[in-house]
């Protein structure tokens, strides 16, 4: 008997269709009124202005971190000031350039006893027209705080040139002075004032 002849399928070989590129209706654009151009330019100038200013605030800084300074901390009962030197060009006056807290020591301090603390160690050294102080002190009362930069200024000196050592200690301007409020004792009116006796 013939043998049957097997049917063979051959597979067409699959091709991809090309996808076509599909087409994009046109956006109406809409009319934008004047009063809506001019806010959109005034807040573009107001964007610009703002990174003209950070440039400047920037260059600022880099001027600032340029400039060399000392550094020290001083301490007066409850008031920490941090105090920083810079040596500048020797200027005429009787009054330093010292900022506290970002304004200056006569209008942050407004006792004269209080202004002579904060530039004392300065005057003793005679040399109150050749450096500029910026000082920032936080806690304690006005004379913890002048007394605090007053600690810290002398420790700035002393980094600057350790020649000042005699002269500020024999002040007493480097001594971190310990004496703080005494506390309030139990049965007592403050630390050591007792409630008035009566005999009878």
């Amino acid at each position: 008997m013939p043998e049957k002849e097997k049917s063979v399928k051959i597979k067409k070989p699959v091709v991809k269709k090309e996808s076509k590129p599909k087409k994009v209706k046109p956006v109406a654009v809409e009319k934008k009124s004047a009063a809506e151009a001019e806010t959109e330019t005034v807040k573009s100038e107001a964007v610009l202005d703002m990174a003209e200013q950070s440039a400047a605030s920037e260059i600022d800084k880099s001027d600032k971190k340029a400039k060399k300074y000392y550094e020290a901390v001083g301490r007066r009962k409850e008031a920490i000031a941090r105090v920083r030197l810079f040596t500048i060009k020797p200027f005429e006056g009787e009054e330093g350039k010292i900022t506290v807290n970002n304004k200056f020591y006569k209008i942050y301090f407004t006792i004269a006893e209080l202004q002579q603390a904060v530039e004392a160690p300065l005057k003793k050294l005679k040399s109150l027209n050749r450096f500029e102080v910026v000082a920032t002190v936080k806690g304690g009362g006005q004379r913890g705080q002048a007394e605090a930069v007053r600690h810290g200024l002398s420790r700035t000196l002393l980094i600057f040139n350790a020649d000042f050592r005699k002269k500020l200690k024999k002040a007493g301007y480097l001594k971190r002075d310990p004496r703080v409020k005494e506390r309030r004792k139990y049965g007592l009116k403050k630390a050591r004032r007792a409630p008035q006796w009566a005999k009878r």
